[in-house]
């Protein structure tokens, strides 16, 4: 007789109780989690929600496993490279809990299968590769109209940030300075100090590839924004508190021991702080301000 037909999800998840109420586990057990990105911080988001007992995920990503991925990468193993990384992690899933239910966008998020990913899902998880840029737009504008909840969590250095944006208050674009006529590099710019690089020393900014869309990260900064975001989703989903009622976030660096709250991003050429905020970040990242000038939107 196989394991499966052995499971029991109240003997699988009932250590969390008393850390989470009965009724707190039943809740996270009928929610549906749609998690856009199944990499580095996303992959580990997956199974931390997992292993608290989420009961249905929405999972998409369209890359493929490669050795690059090794460092830092849950669901990177010698038998999964070259698989598409939501199929694979899927499979991950239900060797956990055989119960899951899970419905995998294999192509990964784009207009036309948009609907359909964030169709009865409560929760959305937004770990899209940094440098995807207008899916991640596509995606946060459709959560805003559906009236979800996005956590979107970042490794960043050592540590890392996690920045909720629930229906009310400001938008994804307006809290991030992002407008029509930006670059595509003027619009990773903004991202990149929206979620805290400017706050991390240890990234070393030469290292970033912008046109193979690379750049250096640790696997400990990715384990730590999935326990932040998963954290997120257990108030939002379990706690069912007070309803935020505009964008907020955090930024940890375990490194420092440094907690900074992160808030709405000024202007980059707008403001005399947005502007200090992109030369300081520009003089660590040699090249780029030639890019943002030449760069077609």
């Amino acid at each position: 007789m196989s394991t499966a037909a052995h499971f029991d999800y109240s003997e699988a998840f009932g250590r969390q109780i008393g850390v989470l109420k009965e009724e707190e586990q039943h809740r996270l057990r009928a929610a549906t989690v749609a998690l856009a990105g199944l990499g580095g911080a996303g992959g580990a988001q997956f199974v931390a929600l997992l292993r608290l007992g989420v009961g249905r995920f929405h999972l998409a990503d369209p890359d493929r496993f490669e050795l690059a991925n090794f460092s830092r990468q849950l669901g990177a193993l010698i038998d999964t490279v070259g698989r598409n990384k939501a199929e694979a992690m899927a499979e991950m899933g239900a060797r956990v809990n055989p119960e899951v239910g899970m419905r995998v966008f294999p192509e990964g998020v784009n207009a036309t299968n948009l609907l359909d990913f964030l169709d009865g899902v409560d929760l959305v998880i937004d770990a899209i590769d940094f440098f995807a840029v207008a899916v991640r737009r596509l995606l946060m504008a459709e959560c805003r109209r559906r009236g979800l909840t996005v956590v979107l969590a970042s490794p960043v250095g050592f540590g890392a940030s996690v920045v909720v944006f629930p229906p009310a208050g400001d938008s994804f674009e307006e809290h991030f300075g992002l407008r029509d006529g930006m670059t595509r590099f003027e619009q990773l710019l903004a991202f990149a100090l929206g979620v805290g690089y400017g706050l991390s020393e240890e990234v070393d900014l030469t290292r970033v590839d912008l046109s193979r869309a690379t750049g250096p990260a640790v696997g400990t900064a990715c384990l730590l924004a999935a326990a932040m975001s998963a954290t997120e989703a257990v108030k939002l989903i379990a706690r069912q508190g007070p309803a935020p009622t505009g964008p907020y976030g955090v930024h940890f660096d375990p490194l420092r021991g440094r907690t900074v709250a992160l808030g709405k991003l000024p202007g980059l050429a707008d403001s005399p702080e947005g502007r200090a905020l992109r030369d300081a970040f520009l003089r660590r990242m040699p090249g780029l301000g030639e890019l943002l000038e030449r760069e077609p939107a």
